[in-house]
């Protein structure tokens, strides 16, 4: 299968060279490795053009965006700038982050999946952080959560849910929208990727605020939103988190911030959600 990633980086100076060398490394090699440089301050850029001209498989581009590190839009808007300068000769295209190391079979395990199952539309491994020398799981989700950092999507289903939403949430919306249109999603436990930058180092009060505004865009309802809330909030054993979410979910409310779905795909979004909670609270 040929795989083409890209890569969305700003400021990652200290991480994108493993990155890179860990995907060059891969007993299947991915025929394209676009990394799009975005408004890095530091070295990034420096560092890719050495890599590029090592390896023809890698390119760079250069793109401008805000300064700041706030989750969603900045980081799938310089995904799709990368996007738009590729080819469509991909069966999986991926997204990954620059501060990722991929075990060497990474990518020929997740062609062995895709390959054995034609209705799996997107497929992962799993993050770990280091902590006192050991490698753990970075417990902010569910282990049958595709992450952000590490997204791999059959073609067919990539532009069955119209590509990646530029907008906080993105990372959830995409597997809803992959069920709403008969495709099904996978983790694979055995493929570890060390994550070499935690996810919420760099968040603040702003960004929890828009992870509310992100339950109220794609039709979640007040309940379903306050028990979102409630479980991240739980996670994070932080109340805070509870609060900021609410308060992002009122402030789209009464600003009537516009959807990212339609109202048939957040009736199966909310379906869905109620589903997952009957199953993990009476298990029917």
């Amino acid at each position: 299968m040929n795989f083409y990633i890209v890569i969305p980086i700003h400021n990652e100076a200290k991480f994108i060279r493993a990155t890179i060398l860990s995907l060059t490394s891969q007993t299947l090699k991915p025929k394209k490795i676009l990394v799009v440089n975005d408004n890095s301050s530091d070295d990034s850029h420096k560092i890719v053009k050495k890599l590029e001209s090592k390896f023809p498989i890698i390119k760079l581009v250069d793109h401008n965006s805000i300064d700041k590190h706030i989750p969603g839009k900045k980081v799938i808007k310089a995904f799709n700038y990368g996007l738009k300068k590729l080819d469509k000769s991909y069966d999986i295209i991926c997204k990954f982050d620059g501060d990722l190391i991929f075990p060497k079979n990474y990518l020929l395990k997740l062609s062995s999946h895709f390959e054995s199952d034609s209705k799996l539309g997107m497929a992962s491994g799993l993050c770990y952080i280091e902590k006192k020398g050991q490698w753990i799981y970075e417990n902010i989700s569910s282990k049958n959560h595709i992450r952000g950092p590490l997204k791999a999507y059959r073609k067919d289903c990539f532009e069955a849910i119209g590509g990646l939403k530029e907008s906080i949430g993105w990372d959830t919306i995409d597997e809803l929208l992959a069920l709403y249109n008969g495709w099904g999603f996978k983790t694979d436990e055995t493929l570890i990727v060390k994550h070499l930058k935690p996810t919420t180092i760099n968040y603040n009060i702003k960004a929890r605020n828009l992870q509310g505004k992100a339950l109220y865009i794609i039709r979640s309802g007040i309940i379903l939103s306050i028990l979102s809330a409630l479980k991240m909030s739980f996670n994070k054993k932080q109340i805070k988190i509870f609060i900021y979410c609410m308060i992002g979910y009122y402030k789209a409310w009464k600003t009537n911030t516009n959807f990212i779905v339609t109202e048939s795909e957040g009736l199966f979004i909310r379906k869905y959600r109620w589903k997952m909670i009957r199953e993990k609270i009476i298990g029917i």
